[in-house]
This record gives C-alpha cells, sequence and structure tokens, in this order.
C-alpha cells in the first residue's frame, strides 16, 4: 500500500534487542529469554531465525557493522578537502557519540568479543571482521594525508587504522570501570594530539 511502514520482522526485532541487551548486560549474562521479551517475540520465533544464541551472536555482530556502516559513512567528517582534517573530524565525530548511558555508545563488537575471543571463534571472527572492516574506512584518508605530507614511515596507514580502534575500544572499557564517558573523551583527544604530532601538524587545527 502506498505511505505504508514496512513492520520488522522477528529476526530485525531480536538484532536490534540484542545490541542494547547485550551492551548493557554482556553476552554471557544475556539469556535467550530476555532478548525474546526485549524483542516482544516468542522464544519459538527466535529458534525458527537462530538455531542457537551463539549464531544471534555471529549476526548481531553483522547486524552492528550494518548499522554502524551506514551512520560513519553518511558522517560530515567525510566533506573536509583536506585528509588529515578527515582524520581528526572522524575522531571528533567518535567523541560525540559518548551520549547517553554507557550502553548507548559503547561498542556492542567489543563487548562481545573480550568474552567470546577464546569459547566462540565464531563470534570473535564476526567482531574481528567488524572493527577491522571499519579500521579500513580510514586508510585512504591516511594513504592521503602521509602522501600530502611527503612521508616515508616505518608504520603502514592500515596499521594507524588499526591503532585508532585500539585506543576507541580501550577508551570504552575505561568508561565503563569508571561509570561515565568523561575518561573515554580525554582519550580521543590525546589521541587526535598524538595524530597531529605524527603529522607535524602541530596543536591548533588552523595549523591545518
Amino acid at each position: 500500500m502506498p505511505g505504508s511502514v514496512t513492520k520488522p520482522d522477528a529476526r530485525v526485532k531480536l538484532l536490534d534487542a540484542a545490541l542494547t541487551v547485550i551492551r548493557t548486560k554482556g553476552y554471557s549474562a544475556t539469556t535467550v529469554d530476555e532478548l525474546c521479551a526485549a524483542a516482544g517475540v516468542t522464544k519459538g520465533a527466535f529458534f525458527h531465525h537462530f538455531r542457537s544464541k551463539n549464531e544471534l551472536g555471529v549476526a548481531a555482530a553483522n547486524h552492528w557493522s550494518e548499522m554502524t556502516g551506514a551512520l560513519f559513512a553518511g558522517a560530515s567528517y567525510h566533506d573536509h578537502p583536506a585528509p588529515l582534517v578527515r582524520i581528526l573530524d572522524y575522531l571528533e565525530f567518535r567523541k560525540a557519540l559518548l551520549a547517553g548511558d554507557l550502553p548507548d555508545f559503547t561498542c556492542l563488537v567489543g563487548t562481545m568479543v573480550q568474552e567470546t575471543y577464546e569459547t566462540v571463534p565464531a563470534i570473535r571472527d564476526a567482531c574481528a571482521r567488524s572493527i577491522t572492516s571499519h579500521a579500513a574506512t580510514l586508510e585512504a584518508d591516511i594513504e592521503a594525508a602521509m602522501r600530502e605530507r611527503e612521508m616515508a614511515p616505518d608504520w603502514t596507514a592500515k596499521s594507524l587504522a588499526l591503532h585508532t580502534q585500539a585506543v576507541i575500544q580501550g577508551a570504552f572499557i575505561l568508561a565503563k570501570a569508571t561509570g561515565g564517558a568523561e575518561i573515554a573523551a580525554d582519550s580521543i583527544d590525546h589521541l587526535s594530539r598524538y595524530i597531529r604530532l605524527l603529522f607535524g601538524a602541530g596543536a591548533e587545527r588552523h595549523s591545518l
């Protein structure tokens, strides 16, 4: 029908619920019953779409990648003509996302991989794909900034892109440990300063 809105099916409801419940309670503490209650679906519907909680965990990591991928792809930090400014604006965007309660801004795949890296390889691998594929979106801008400054360092754009994610994931852990986002924002600020120094950009944005 024209103008009608397609309602999400049970599978999408369960995946959306997983993003919230797992970030709140952790993967191990989250039960199938809690996921069904949060999604408003029956347990039968759960097992119609997923053979196990672990299978849902893999699907949730992929769902997270799709949701966040769209968010970052549409962000305004891509618009600046200078590649280094795009990188720094990306970090400012990450800092701006540190809003709401801890489950609202912490990372689903970072949460899951800490609990499953040894016990559930399929979830570990899905989380690794999510984190590394996001890091890869920064590589072109890093490479462009390196060319612009005629740099030939002993590190690669890929390694720096992965380092940004190591810092951000660590910032989420610190936020959980302290119960607030302030320390995470400080960590991102330090990362921004490090990148400025690495590229010889000085301390102020106008020097770029």
